[in-house]
């Protein structure tokens, strides 16, 4: 794996109002990382199968009820022999082999996820897609507010980042139908590649590089696990 990018990385700081203010230096390991992409898609491969109800189900033989009485006799009728009408090779019998409810869930070591954050991060950072906002700040706390505030900043199919504090502003944007909006806890690799930009507060990139940075250093809490 390669070293970490400790460069740091500036990126353009806008205010609630969609103007530049200058710019906001950030951590390059984890906005300006190089590694293996095959590593995004093990992450959302796992993402989406820890998603799976798994309660698939089909009958077999043995679950349907009838059948118990022999069809025919065993011998002298001159066809095949028969126990159960139930049987898989009979109409409305069995299913041979077919699923049954499991558990499709999995984890990947904590270190590649953190890993495959900062790839996914810093490819969207490096298309122009993340975009820093001082605060966000709304008239009023309601969802018609939200939603004019981002179309004022052009994002069409945003995944919102906030921090600790901000709890008033995740109720207002919670139900906003083309985009969605997470706490740094619960930022993952699949949504962040499933929309096509990144906001994110001043304070949540800062909690975002202060609990990666503990990732490193320690193996670090799970990330983007999904959940």
């Amino acid at each position: 794996m390669p070293e970490a990018n400790t460069t740091p990385v500036k990126l353009p700081l806008f205010s609630a109002a969609h103007e530049r203010n200058g710019e906001i230096e950030l951590a390059g390991r984890i906005f300006n990382c190089d590694g293996d992409r095959s590593l995004l898609h093990e992450t959302v491969r796992m993402q989406l199968a820890n998603r799976r109800a798994g309660t698939a189900a089909t009958k077999t033989r043995g679950l349907i009820s009838g059948g118990g009485i022999k069809p025919w006799r065993q011998k002298h009728t001159g066809r095949a022999r028969a126990g159960s009408t139930r049987s898989p090779l009979w109409r409305h019998g069995g299913t041979t082999f077919g699923p049954q409810p499991r558990d499709y869930s999995y984890r990947m070591p904590k270190k590649a996820l953190a890993k495959a954050l900062c790839l996914a991060l810093s490819e969207r950072a490096r298309a122009g897609k993340v975009m820093i906002v001082e605060a966000l700040e709304l008239p009023e706390l309601k969802t018609r507010a939200a939603k004019a505030a981002l179309d004022r900043m052009g994002l069409k199919h945003a995944l919102i980042v906030l921090g600790e504090g901000e709890e008033g502003v995740v109720r207002a944007m919670r139900n906003l139908a083309a985009h969605k909006v997470l706490r740094v806890a619960g930022l993952n690799v699949y949504d962040i590649l499933n929309y096509d930009e990144v906001l994110m507060t001043a304070k949540a990139a800062r909690a975002l590089e202060a609990r990666l940075a503990a990732s490193g250093r320690s193996g670090g809490e799970q990330l983007g696990s999904e959940q």
